[in-house]
């Protein structure tokens, strides 16, 4: 059976609070990718230490490009620019050739918002605040430490 949209952001949720605590400055996100027929290809959680991010790891994991239909989940926005100079996830995920981005909590890092609408002008679709109500509480503190 293959799992539904909510069970791969679940999923990712879950990968997420896997490293929460760990991530030192960076907020812990987890990334599920699922290949066009429903399946899961890939999955990843930010390293500790805040590094490497979670849509870096997951698509280090695979054959570029994707193929169409292939749909990401992930449980914060991915970052517009990186403070580090290298691509961003936004940039990684458009590169990678993903079709589709879930976002369950949108970022409000000055870094990091806006990577949806990068997706967005790439041609990228992109569905917000799914499942955002579960995953809040992930960022809770890492939102009152830029404020």
């Amino acid at each position: 059976m293959i799992p539904s949209a909510e069970d791969q952001m679940r999923r990712a949720i879950a990968l997420a609070r896997t490293q929460h605590g760990r991530t030192g400055a960076n907020p812990a996100v987890g990334c599920v990718i699922v290949g066009p027929d429903g399946s899961r290809i890939s999955e990843a959680a930010t390293g500790d230490g805040g590094r490497p991010h979670a849509e870096q790891l997951a698509l280090e994991k695979l054959r570029r490009p994707l193929p169409k239909g292939t749909v990401a989940y992930v449980t914060l926005e991915p970052c517009r620019e990186r403070s580090t100079g290298e691509d961003a996830c936004s940039t990684r995920l458009i590169n990678a050739g993903v079709s589709e981005v879930f976002v369950a909590v949108m970022d409000e890092h000055p870094k990091g918002s806006g990577g949806c609408a990068v997706l967005k002008e790439a041609g990228v679709s992109v569905q917000t605040g799914f499942l955002s109500v579960e995953a809040a509480p992930l960022y809770e503190d890492f939102f009152a430490s830029i404020a």
